[in-house]
């Protein structure tokens, strides 16, 4: 079939045939589809949408364009579990949870993506690890499942290699926030991951891709569909992005943050509550516990008593990082040269932020991509953000912007200080679990 039939077929909005899919994924692995045919193609996808039907194909068939992952052999006691989010701001859910279910008798492969959009990238935040292998051999994977029980990892050449090509394509030609391009490409690799079971955390709100309540529903809604559908026990929760998650964002200080909150040193709320949540769904999904109390119980004693501190140290060593990094993070977190306080110019309550715009910003410091080539400078970001319903006096702290030289922090300053609202009436706090299904 010719490239070009496929895409003016789909650029005249027709619904595609499961073969015309399949030679769309299968010119994306064999690069027999350029790079303007790839690229004109998501367009195509991205302007006229989807069917459930046509997602489903172009689901399995880049789940089939690599191996799909086999743990019968590997001797693991427990369910195989995974987690994903759709993307948000200071989101470092997965790098608590998957040593928590661990920790709970669950084994957690988790594929995971770098930065799309405005949104940061946990592997970018694996990234700041020194020696930390986001893409291991399969024999080293199943070595991290066994002696940790979770490895977070980026795509191998083998899974869902289609998949890889196109997230690369989508994340520069501002195709990212298609509903059927989001679902094919997350749920491509969980399938390919051989899993039993996962939770979707669908972030809503100004820092999410889906910006309204009706566009997180429906991703919600085809998230579970599809996956269900493929045989993949799914739920899913919608959570607030309407503020960055935790104090950090950035790569090394949301790690840096990460093991604080393993530790129990610091555990800012709504950070904790999606973890906790999340990982008590995880727990039931794949039977480890009876109910939502139990699970709960399961995630906190995990905390406390240091056990998922311990399998998260487990995982790290044995993908190649320190041995000792989570007894001194500080010391092999690249920290950058530059740090300086944003403070208030005016008393107020803490009413909003512009989340998406502060996503950017990061981006714009050297802590993203504005090209698939461009190299991410893991240092820079904000640490000590401020809290939406918190009440501030002039000159006190906002955040401190970490960057790599004064020019640039001073030009962030200024541009931070306009993204957070501040205002004269005490706000109404949303909750950060939504709505789930």
């Amino acid at each position: 079939m010719l490239a070009q039939e496929i895409i003016r077929r789909k650029r005249d909005g027709h619904t595609l045939t499961s073969q015309e899919i399949d030679a769309f994924v299968h010119g994306l692995t064999s690069h027999d589809w350029s790079e303007g045919q790839a690229a004109a193609m998501a367009m195509a996808m991205f302007l006229k949408g989807m069917g459930s039907g046509e997602t489903i194909d172009l689901t399995r068939a880049m789940t089939r364009s690599g191996q799909v992952m086999d743990w019968s052999g590997a001797n693991l006691q427990g369910p195989i579990l995974d987690k994903h989010s759709t993307g948000g701001v200071g989101d470092k859910v997965s790098l608590m949870l998957a040593p928590i279910v661990a920790a709970c008798g669950g084994f957690v492969p988790m594929i995971s993506g770098r930065g799309l959009g405005h949104t940061g990238g946990t592997l970018d935040k694996f990234d700041s690890i020194p020696g930390y292998q986001t893409a291991p051999d399969t024999d080293t994977l199943r070595r991290a499942l066994q002696t940790a029980g979770c490895a977070i990892i980026g795509q191998t050449a083998e899974l869902a290699p289609a998949d890889r090509r196109l997230y690369g394509i989508r994340d520069v030609t501002a195709t990212v926030e298609s509903i059927a391009l989001i679902t094919a490409s997350i749920l491509s690799k969980k399938l390919a991951a051989g899993l039993h079971g996962l939770v979707m955390d669908v972030k809503v709100g100004n820092g999410a891709f889906a910006a309204s309540p009706t566009m997180a529903q429906e991703l919600a809604q085809s998230l579970v569909t599809v996956a269900n559908g493929a045989g993949l026990p799914t739920r899913a929760w919608m959570t607030d992005m309407n503020q960055v998650l935790g104090e950090a964002c950035g790569n090394a200080v949301e790690v840096h943050e990460a093991v604080a909150f393993l530790k129990g040193e610091r555990q800012e709320a709504r950070l904790n509550e999606v973890t906790r949540r999340l990982s008590a769904e995880l727990l039931l999904i794949g039977k480890l516990a009876a109910d939502e109390a139990q699970a709960l119980r399961k995630v906190d004693t995990a905390l406390a008593s240091g056990k998922a501190l311990e399998h998260f140290a487990r995982m790290v060593t044995t993908l190649g990082g320190p041995s000792d990094f989570c007894d001194r993070p500080s010391h092999y977190l690249a920290v950058a040269p530059v740090q300086m306080d944003i403070c208030a110019s005016h008393s107020g309550w803490v009413s909003g932020m512009a989340t998406r715009d502060i996503g950017l910003l990061v981006i714009e410091l050297g802590g993203g991509r504005r090209m698939a080539s461009d190299t991410v400078d893991a240092r820079v970001g904000f640490t000590q953000f401020v809290q939406v319903g918190q009440r501030v006096q002039a000159g006190d702290l906002l955040a401190v912007v970490h960057t790599a030289d004064t020019a640039g922090a001073s030009a962030a300053r200024a541009q931070l200080q306009t993204m957070i609202q501040l205002s004269d009436q005490q706000p109404m706090l949303t909750p950060v679990m939504v709505a789930s299904l």
